[in-house]
């Protein structure tokens, strides 16, 4: 091999060199922008966990809170609206979550392991490119000894054969030295052909050995490492289209969570709203009748007329009746003996009868504590019927459980239901005064309890004559001049003589049967159309009229209404 061709291996091998070294390095760098995008991808499913936990916090704190005056707040549509906008806000935090979660599964955990997987497959390459270019170098070694012995041999024969010509040529040498020179040259030639063919043979396999290094190990090397970058390259695409597909995914269920509020927003009734608030605050109370004028030019005397507020004889005037002075009463100053008689005085600013309130409004407070005890009878009474179940469990294998102990329970709850069921009694009283009658609106709660006795009832007839027979005209801002006003039993139960049959305001529809086996209600006929006398006023309950003597209440829910907006005698509150 001549010096050119030893100077091109080694200027090939050198530049071979160069481009593992610049092939080494891209690859880290690509390996480098692929671990980049997957610490990007983790730090954006951090953000969207943390975003959506701050919106469910958000939520969670906007939300009506239990037992609250939020919660009494929360009928009307506007507030409703609102709540249902907190709720689908929670959606729209759970589905960042869901990004946060397929961008950590789908993108960051299969990135990682693939990364690993990359970074053995590319050491395995250069150490197999470092590999071949060690054999070559080898080979190389040995081509360039083979080489260097064969040229050794080459000149110690040549040097032989000259010594053997000189001492043949010189006649003063002996016959034996010739001989021993003539030896020694064909030795030197036999070692040099020997060198000859080794270098021969060392030459031809470093030939096939360079051209598998260069036209089948090295592009194939290549050409793994070629594959490698194109894999890294296609997968980080995927990626990136998987990124985006994440998003586009949750985009359908956020609109849906957009429409939520859009139509929770569409939802509110500005009408509905302002009718609710007439419907909580009115009082009850009907407009007072006009004030006679007072003529003080017949006497010196300063007289009081008829229906002064100051000062009235009922008995100056027949044609005043109980009703004229019952519209009055809401605006005179409340009897206080009769009240203290009735139920006692009361400290706090807050009466148990609810007595500082008007009719109407106390009607709902009593009917609402009427429901909550009920309710609370009825736990009792599961509760008792657990316990009882399980001390017969107890009874029957004692190995279980000891039955007197269930049984000292059982008397204690029992105790609590007695009590539950007195406090019953009192607020239905209360109720059935408010309402000016005794239990005739036949409410839900009224008959679950049935705990109304004869004894009862007529305390709540003294007291509600008491207080009826306060407002009538007798009070005047001096407490001195209170006189003790008293109220026949007939002059009271006339009020509810003389009440006149309730208008026609509507119809209605029986759209269920109802069989109205309670007292109070009034059976229909599914598709029977009947008329309607009074609306239903929050408890669940309309009045209808089948004829003039056959009326009563039946679930509002059964029926279909058809008020008449003109109808007239409908009774006004305000």
């Amino acid at each position: 091999m001549s010096t050119m061709s030893a100077m091109n291996f080694l200027r090939r091998s050198d530049l071979e060199k160069d481009q593992f070294d610049n092939l080494e390095k891209h690859t880290q760098w690509g390996i480098e922008v692929l671990e980049k995008y997957i610490k990007f991808v983790k730090e954006r499913a951090e953000i969207e966990s943390n975003y959506a936990k701050q919106l469910r916090n958000l939520s969670k704190k906007y939300q009506t809170k239990k037992n609250s005056k939020e919660e009494e707040e929360s009928k009307y549509t506007s507030c409703k609206a609102f709540q249902t906008t907190l709720n689908e806000m929670n959606d729209y935090a759970g589905q960042h979550e869901v990004i946060s979660e397929n961008m950590a599964s789908l993108i960051t955990v299969e990135l990682t392991r693939f990364v690993q997987e990359l970074k053995q497959e590319r050491k395995q390459h250069f150490h197999e490119g470092r590999k071949a270019q060690q054999h070559i170098e080898t080979c190389w070694k040995q081509l360039e000894a083979s080489k260097r012995r064969f040229e050794r041999d080459c000149k110690e024969g040549e040097r032989a054969q000259q010594y053997f010509e000189k001492m043949d040529a010189d006649i003063n040498v002996t016959k034996a030295d010739v001989e021993k020179a003539r030896q020694q040259a064909q030795i030197r030639h036999q070692m040099s052909d020997d060198s000859k063919g080794d270098y021969s043979s060392v030459l031809q396999k470093f030939n096939h050995e360079q051209h598998e290094h260069y036209f089948t190990h090295i592009p194939s090397i290549f050409q793994k490492l070629q594959d490698m970058e194109e894999k890294r390259i296609g997968r980080m695409g995927e990626s990136l289209k998987t990124y985006a597909d994440i998003d586009r995914q949750v985009v359908p269920i956020i609109g849906k969570c957009l429409d939520g509020i859009t139509k929770s927003a569409e939802s509110i009734s500005e009408k509905h709203d302002s009718q609710m608030v007439v419907e909580s605050f009115k009082s009850g109370f009907e407009p007072p009748g006009d004030i006679d004028f007072e003529d003080f030019t017949q006497s010196m005397k300063r007289t009081v007329s008829d229906t002064s507020l100051t000062k009235t004889d009922s008995k100056s005037d027949p044609k005043v009746s109980s009703k004229s002075r019952n519209k009055l009463w809401p605006f005179i100053k409340k009897n206080k003996l009769s009240l203290k008689l009735c139920f006692g005085s009361r400290q706090g600013s807050t009466p148990e009868d609810f007595s500082n309130l008007p009719p109407e409004q106390r009607r709902k407070k009593l009917q609402q504590k009427v429901d909550e005890l009920n309710k609370d009878i009825q736990k009792e009474i599961d509760q008792r019927d657990a316990l009882t179940k399980m001390r017969d469990v107890y009874t029957k294998n004692p190995q279980m459980g000891d039955a007197a102990s269930v049984g000292q329970k059982l008397v204690e709850i029992g105790n609590n239901i007695e009590k539950l069921r007195v406090e019953v009694h009192k607020f239905e009283g209360w109720l059935a005064e408010v309402e000016g009658r005794l239990p005739a609106r036949n409410d839900s709660s009224r008959r679950q309890s049935g705990l109304y006795d004869t004894q009862n009832i007529q305390t709540v007839n003294n007291c509600a004559q008491d207080r009826e027979s306060s407002p009538d005209g007798s009070y005047t801002e001096d407490h001195s001049q209170e006189p003790e006003v008293k109220v026949t039993p007939t002059e009271f139960d006339d009020d509810f003589d003389d009440e006149e049959s309730l208008p026609t305001i509507g119809t209605c529809k029986a759209i269920y049967p109802f069989d109205g086996e309670n007292e109070g209600t009034i059976s229909v006929a599914e598709g029977e159309i009947l008329n309607v006398i009074e609306e239903d006023k929050g408890d669940g309950w309309t009045r209808i009229r089948r004829n003039e003597e056959e009326e009563g209440y039946v679930p509002t829910s059964y029926i279909e209404v058809y008020l008449d907006k003109n109808a007239k005698g409908a009774m006004t509150y305000i």
